[in-house]
């Protein structure tokens, strides 16, 4: 059994999934094999476009020269490839309309790694940024330094970037010092503070003043950008990938062979939080009110997969780790990850990715933030607010294990992020703006939510 700080690590050969190790009392009788991945012919498998067949290959012309746009997709954390997974998927079934390009920065090597493999996806160019205890400033720096030669090089019509991170800034700051046109996915989320959440609140505001396409999730996200100025022509109302994502992920007949991590006749809490503006206090907090949570109650199982970064690794393992009905993992392959919610009773997370796709299963979101750029789920019922308090943590948890009435409602409330169809909405709309029609792709409408 392979064993990193303490956290339960997976293995490909046999995936082998024990108990948390680092005592005696955590030999809770899990030691669980999942099922072999059989091929499956639906699931994302994507090959990368053929190289001309000549000795030096030249850029391609796209739509500028020709009746195709050329795409390149810039992306570097698990997030980011997770939600434009089903974007290369929709570009790639149309060879005669795009030829695209993957460009990753690895920003989060190991994590984004992982993605890649889970939906078969090979990147033609990486960065390979990522270094031991990077800033901000090391991010930013490597992306665009990097970017430089290779966007010269490719010149494509469009620069695809997605969400939030410090990657996608950089890279729509790339493409715009060289005069490339950005389509922004996941556009117009705000919280209107720009410290929270902290980068990503600036980061999609920037991005939004560089774009030239907005594919806004939502008609609340539309209406975000049109107060920013933004032409309504520029943007179009998708849905939200995440959502395409997790159905291609839930149509894949092995996740019904992966076991169940919660113990029978408890329900199960999934925790994930890692968001750099919970580092220091915050995540503390959060750990402590789990800490009470568990000890207070005997009919409930934490299950925490840990985010690496030390901020996060070291205070988790700190307050968690010797508790017998918590669970501390190391990060989850997507799919594996998918199925744990599916099985879960209630998300506790920092993540916007997890506020969309969880009520899509009927599970309700208590949101480890003050803010979220999120709201339509807040209206809609599918997630509350708990903040970073231990206090309010602990109380609406218990709230929701308690008032069957409240847990119910939140899980019958309709999840307003999409239908499964943004990546091909956003390929639609693509090619119509470069002037190619619908001719052959479906000419989509937008989302209405």
């Amino acid at each position: 059994m392979e064993r990193t700080d303490s956290l339960v690590s997976f293995r490909d050969a046999g995936r082998d999934l024990p108990a948390l190790v680092g005592g005696p009392h955590h030999n809770r009788g899990l030691p669980i094999t999942f099922a072999q991945r059989a091929p499956d012919p639906t699931w994302l498998r994507i090959s990368k476009p053929k190289e001309p067949e000549t000795a030096e290959r030249q850029p391609f012309a796209g739509s500028r020269g020709r009746s195709m746009v050329k795409v390149v997709l810039v992306f570097g954390t698990r997030p980011e490839a997770i939600k434009m997974a089903p974007v290369i998927r929709a570009l790639a079934e149309h060879p005669q309309i795009f030829d695209w390009r993957i460009c990753v920065t690895a920003q989060h090597r190991e994590l984004l790694d992982q993605v890649l493999a889970i939906f078969g996806i090979t990147s033609h160019h990486d960065l390979n940024i990522m270094t031991p205890d990077q800033d901000l400033y090391d991010i930013s720096s490597r992306t665009l330094s990097g970017l430089r030669d290779y966007l010269a090089e490719e010149r494509p019509d469009y620069v695809l970037v997605h969400g939030d991170t410090t990657t996608t800034f950089a890279a729509a700051l790339a493409a715009f010092y060289q005069r490339l046109p950005v389509g922004h996915v996941e556009a117009g989320l705000r919280t209107n503070n720009r410290y929270s959440p902290y980068p990503e609140e600036m980061n999609r505001r920037l991005t939004s003043a560089i774009a030239s396409l907005h594919f806004a999730p939502t008609t609340q996200s539309c209406a975000n950008l049109l107060r920013e100025n933004v032409e309504r022509n520029d943007i179009f109302i998708t849905g939200n990938t995440a959502i395409d994502a997790l159905h291609l992920a839930l149509s894949q007949p092995h996740l019904s062979s992966l076991p169940n991590l919660f113990p029978p006749g408890r329900r199960g809490l999934l925790v994930t939080a890692h968001r750099r503006e919970n580092f220091g206090p915050g995540i503390r907090a959060i750990c402590r009110a789990l800490r009470s949570i568990a000890t207070r109650r005997s009919d409930i199982h934490i299950v925490y997969p840990v985010h690496p970064n030390p901020n996060i690794r070291v205070p988790v393992r700190e307050l968690l780790a010797d508790l017998t009905n918590v669970t501390l993992l190391e990060p989850l392959e997507y799919d594996v990850f998918v199925r744990l919610m599916a099985d879960s009773y209630l998300v506790l997370t920092d993540s916007g990715g997890v506020q969309e796709e969880a009520p899509s299963l009927g599970k309700p979101v208590l949101v480890l933030r003050e803010c979220t750029e999120r709201p339509e789920a807040v209206v809609a019922g599918t997630v509350l607010l708990a903040g970073s308090s231990e206090q309010d943590i602990v109380a609406l948890t218990e709230r929701l294990l308690d008032d069957g009435e409240l847990y119910e409602s939140m899980a019958r409330a309709i999840n307003p992020y999409g239908d499964g169809r943004a990546a091909i909405r956003i390929a639609s709309f693509l090619s119509r703006r470069s002037g190619l029609g619908p001719t052959v792709l479906s000419d989509v409408g937008e989302f209405e939510t």
